[in-house]
């Protein structure tokens, strides 16, 4: 038997999680002293109070090697083995943490670790498509073959709408320096090769829409797709976009979840996005 390990920064639904029986290890979510766990002991609410309130932002971290390895040892207590499938390791710890507990348990456990260059609904839809193949009876290392095969093909559009937790952040990198000069414009953000990019500037929420489902029919052409939306705090306007691209993108399936914490501590409230993943 393979179990699915993954990080609270996938971006997929409680019963989808639920229904593949995928294990979310949680991020840590520091705000000053105190370190909350991702989805465990913090949520939503909790979390932007505490920032309107302080007025600052928390830091993130990715879980310790000893949390992987007690991850990893409680599901492989039956003799299962483990397929972790991470945030891409260019904006996060997180990979190289489960890779080192992966191989300190290689005696005992067989994990496999695959970094997904991708995260949110990107990571979330990989995973969905891991937990089909393992139920249809394939083996992890055919598994990661399609994974990796399918990991270019993944597009993400990310529409960010509070630039104030960007410029903030030290975890958007080249970003910073695109966003320190914008005002009123809004950023559309991607990720190429693991690490996020800035695409285009427009201005105002509808063009940012428009433009990247421009984007993402010239990146699909027609071709069938899984897709899903994520959103930091703005449900409705989730489910306009999710409307939009039902109406213009060849979607097999698509769902909608809120972003990680984690990630909106970098992308801040209003943050709107999709991606999608190619559907055989």
């Amino acid at each position: 038997m393979i179990k699915i390990v993954t990080d609270t920064t996938c971006d997929l639904p409680d019963n989808w999680l639920r229904r593949y029986n995928i294990t979310a290890v949680p991020i840590n979510i520091q705000f000053g002293l105190e370190t909350f766990q991702e989805s465990v002991t913090i949520g939503p609410d909790t979390f932007y109070n505490r920032i309107n309130a302080d007025g600052v932002l928390p830091t993130t971290s990715q879980p310790s090697v000893g949390k992987f390895q007690e991850v990893y040892q409680t599901l492989a207590a039956d003799g299962s083995e483990i397929l972790s499938i991470h945030l891409t390791s260019k904006l996060s710890g997180t990979w190289q943490s489960a890779i080192l507990a992966a191989k300190q348990l290689e005696d005992k456990i067989k994990v496999t670790v695959f970094d997904s260059l991708t995260g949110s609904v990107g990571l979330g839809l990989m995973l969905r498509e891991a937990a089909r193949l393992v139920e249809a009876g394939l083996t992890a290392e055919e598994i990661i073959s399609r994974l990796e095969a399918h990991r270019s093909q993944i597009n993400v559009f990310i529409l960010l709408k509070d630039l104030r937790y960007a410029r903030m952040s030290g975890r958007v990198g080249r970003l910073r320096e695109t966003l320190a000069s914008l005002l009123n414009v809004k950023p559309i953000v991607g990720v190429d090769d693991g690490a996020l990019i800035p695409l285009e500037r427009v201005r105002g929420q509808k063009k940012g829409f428009e433009r990247m489902l421009v984007l993402a029919e010239e990146l699909t052409a027609g071709t069938p797709v899984h897709l899903a939306v994520t959103h930091a705090i703005d449900r409705p306007r989730a489910e306009n976009l999710l409307a939009q691209a039902q109406a213009r993108l060849n979607c097999r399936d698509t769902f909608i979840a809120d972003l990680a914490l984690s990630l909106a501590v970098h992308f801040g409230p209003g943050t709107i996005g999709f991606a999608t993943y190619p559907a055989e």
